[in-house]
């Protein structure tokens, strides 16, 4: 027997929620992964850069939580950010020992220039989706993450 493709089956319509959801993530990743490799940058460091401009001044652990990564995955992507000068730290103002990053000019640069590959991607998660529709996504999504966390 030959499994079923993509959207046939089980991995169609009538799979379970959770299955499918794993398999559009696996797809959305792999095809960010092979967008953004053309430009040197992988998606957890895009993710932490992303994080890192709309949450400036985070921690490593901070930083771990809202990208959903291991402390051990965070620390090397900030080694490799930081040698490569798109991120720097500082001594925290009041928990001296604590650092905290942020984005360099050649990180925001670079981070833009992730974007426009990134966007490709949502352009194709979003095709056929009305602003309604989008919206609703959204939320769903949204609430799943919020519902669902420890």
């Amino acid at each position: 027997m030959v499994p079923p493709r993509p959207g046939q089956g089980k991995r169609g319509e009538d799979g379970y929620l959770a299955y499918l959801l794993r398999q559009a993530q696996a797809a959305a990743r792999l095809t960010m992964e092979r967008s953004l490799a053309e430009i040197g940058v992988t998606p957890p460091q895009f993710v932490a850069l992303t994080m890192l401009r709309a949450y400036p001044g985070l921690s490593g652990a901070d930083l771990a939580r809202v990208a959903m990564l291991t402390p051990q995955t965070v620390g090397v992507i900030i080694r490799n950010l930081e040698r490569d000068g798109a991120i720097r730290k500082a001594a925290h103002p009041v928990h001296g020992k604590m650092l905290q990053w942020t984005l360099t000019r050649k990180g925001n640069a670079l981070l833009t220039k992730s974007r426009r590959h990134a966007q490709r991607l949502e352009k194709r998660l979003a095709a056929g989706l009305n602003a309604t529709s989008l919206v609703t996504v959204r939320r769903w999504l949204s609430k799943i993450a919020t519902d669902l966390q420890d």
